[in-house]
């Protein structure tokens, strides 16, 4: 899966929340200072032509919407961020997050309970 830049994930967030949008709709979401109407429609385009967008034409109008859903570009951008900044390694980006983004207590606690769901159901399926 291609790998989105900032301003085609933008416009993929929209999508995603919306569901299905005409170029209005969209711009009318973004955060100020809006993008020109222009901007969003070549924007659009261009995921359409990467194969994550779809349309629905009435007329001279398209309606978008998302061909791949947020998990699955999240779960394979995700897989990559940790290939190429942790080797590969969930250990090693687990470990980061505790040392160097000084969570909390708390957000410690509910992490390890979190660990402890999953060991407890992969326990279980085998």
């Amino acid at each position: 899966m291609k790998q989105l830049t900032r301003a085609e994930e933008q416009i993929m967030q929209v999508l995603w929340k919306l569901e299905k949008a005409f170029v209005k709709d969209i711009v009318k979401e973004l955060p100020r200072p809006r993008p020109a109407y222009n901007t969003v429609s070549t924007i659009v385009r261009i995921l359409e032509k990467k194969g994550f967008v779809g349309f629905k034409a009435f007329g001279k109008s398209h309606e978008y919407f998302a061909l791949i859903s947020k998990a699955d570009y999240r779960k394979n951008q995700f897989g990559g961020f940790v290939k190429n900044y942790f080797e590969n390694s969930y250990q090693s980006l687990a470990s980061f997050f505790t040392r160097e983004e000084n969570l909390s207590l708390e957000e410690l606690e509910e992490i390890q309970k979190l660990i402890a769901e999953e060991i407890n159901k992969k326990k279980d399926q085998s």
